[in-house]
């Protein structure tokens, strides 16, 4: 689904990502973890269009779509929820919803994966006229994510959905992506939550100062003895 090739990457002089290599197999759950301003935005950015590399591949289900425009790599099929969320805060929950899926022009579809968000959001679907910006933190995130596959995604980025979040509004957004995954979408979840990431994800990458410095199955990073003395406390 997604390879990703030595990729340098970076903010004009400022190079943030060296050599990474991930890659992400078709239905699969990823985590990338790491400690803050190792470079984990950074990838998800430079795979969704929003951070040109400087050196390396990108593929995605096999084309190219290295320094591809943002709008371009969304239509074909890759969908980003970004840490910052870019909610319209001005417009209904509803609202919000449909607008993830603008590249869809059959209204029954769109009707379709809105009851879907809906069915994984509860919370939503007692509120959808009220209006983005009144939302609690935890209800943006699920607003976002529920955005976010409005477009029938075949692979979703996620970038730290628990930032911010009490411990049960955290629990709630990670059921809700473990339910994604068992509807078959493809993810890629950044995440500072190493402990319940690596519980709930199949792989993992473990990012430090801009370069893959460990990877392998979930279960096993967790046990990893650098995994635990850096980021379980352990």
């Amino acid at each position: 689904m997604l390879e990703v090739h030595n990729l340098d990457a970076g903010y004009g002089f400022l190079q943030v990502l060296w050599d990474v290599n991930i890659d992400v197999g078709e239905g699969e759950f990823v985590a990338l973890v790491g400690p803050n301003g190792a470079g984990k935005s950074t990838t998800l950015k430079s795979i969704a269009g929003l951070v040109k590399p400087k050196k390396g591949e990108i593929l995605f289900k096999g084309k190219p779509i290295t320094g591809m425009p943002a709008h371009e790599i969304s239509q074909m099929g890759v969908s980003f929820v970004s840490e910052s969320l870019n909610l319209f805060t001005d417009m209904s929950i509803y609202e919000n919803l449909l607008l993830g899926a603008y590249t869809i022009e059959e209204r029954t579809v769109q009707e379709e994966n809105a009851a879907f968000v809906f069915d994984l959001f509860p919370r939503l679907e007692a509120r959808r006229n009220q209006l983005a910006g009144t939302l609690s933190g935890g209800e943006r995130k699920m607003l976002a994510i529920g955005r976010g596959i409005m477009s029938n995604p075949s692979l979703l980025l996620v970038d730290e959905p628990s930032l911010g979040l009490a411990p049960k509004l955290t629990l709630d957004v990670f059921h809700a992506l473990e339910a994604l995954r068992q509807q078959g979408v493809t993810i890629l979840l950044v995440e500072q939550n190493v402990n319940t990431t690596l519980r709930i994800t199949d792989r993992g990458y473990v990012l430090e100062q801009g370069q893959i410095v460990l990877q392998g199955p979930s279960q096993e990073l967790l046990q990893n003895e650098h995994v635990r003395k850096a980021f379980l406390g352990v």
